[in-house]
């Protein structure tokens, strides 16, 4: 998570170029939250604390409750969240920076949801579990979801170039030596995540990956995390977005100076050209539909 908290890091570039989480996602989370043991009243929906909050793209999906506090451990991110958020939520939102496992501001057994999106392959478990479990109410959820590499939609052929490029060993040609480490809990859709034995309950897995992996503890559904954007622009922004490309760029900082572009461009070339474009198409004008395979968990404290 450091990359992300770095003063470096480009926080306005990662609000435009981030994928948003569609309605159909936080319908699943609020429902189990419905379904719990707590009675369906008001005071069920107080308090929500969305954690790793980044740019704040969360404040709407969770707008039926009546307080928000989004947390991130970035100031980058959180000043930029202030910024974006939507003035009908402004009120109800309030910022803070802290990291997800020093929560100590919250009150013991106030809050009603805890979310975390694109955040939890970060956190220390170890400290994690107890302070969720202190600051939420019984019968409170806890929610996590998170996505990992891009697919191209109509080319599900080009996975093994983006792997290489997301993964390979070679620290030059790759990002893959450059993560953090968290990475392979969100590659592996966070099956290394389980909650403690006491204290919780109903822990529930969701797959949005469509039929592409084996393995999976229950069936995997559609893909629902897409987003259609052009070559050059969204897609190219996208790119720049990655913990691990920042990485790349200090320990390469020689890189950025290539004519033919650095390792983002390179590859997003590449990427393009194997689809079948020519070699002259107008990245800025051509369209490509990205989608990214999603995992949900969500538990219940007893």
């Amino acid at each position: 998570m450091s990359t992300f908290a770095s003063s470096a890091y480009d926080s306005e570039s990662y609000a435009a170029s981030r994928p948003s989480y569609p309605r159909l996602l936080y319908d699943v989370v609020l429902q189990f939250h419905r379904e719990g043991p707590a009675p369906e009243t008001a005071a069920k929906w107080e308090r929500a604390v969305d954690l790793g909050c980044g740019t704040g793209g969360c404040c709407r999906g969770i707008s039926r409750f009546q307080r928000v506090l989004a947390i991130d451990p970035s100031a980058n991110m959180v000043d930029v969240a202030r910024e974006h958020v939507p003035d009908e939520y402004r009120t109800r939102v309030e910022f803070r920076q802290s990291a997800a496992e020093e929560l100590s501001f919250i009150e013991d057994g106030t809050i009603d949801l805890v979310i975390a999106a694109q955040s939890a392959h970060w956190f220390d478990w170890t400290r994690a579990w107890p302070e969720f479990q202190r600051i939420l109410k019984p019968g409170g959820t806890f929610a996590f979801w998170g996505y990992s590499d891009i697919r191209i939609t109509r080319y599900p052929e080009l996975t093994p170039l983006i792997s290489e490029y997301s993964h390979g060993n070679d620290p030059a040609t790759s990002l893959g030596p450059h993560w953090e480490p968290g990475r392979q809990i969100l590659d592996g859709h966070f099956l290394a995540i389980d909650a403690p034995a006491a204290g919780w309950a109903d822990l529930t897995r969701v797959f949005y990956t469509g039929p592409h992996y084996a393995g999976l503890p229950t069936p995997p559904r559609d893909v629902i995390l897409k987003r259609t954007m052009t070559w050059g622009g969204g897609f190219a922004g996208y790119l720049r977005t990655l913990s691990a490309l920042h990485r790349y760029h200090i320990a390469f900082p020689e890189d950025r100076q290539r004519a033919d572009g650095d390792i983002a461009e390179r590859f997003r070339r590449a990427l393009m050209n194997a689809t079948g474009l020519p070699e002259g198409a107008d990245a800025d004008a051509t369209l490509v539909e990205v989608e990214w395979p999603l995992a949900l968990v969500m538990v219940r404290k007893m």
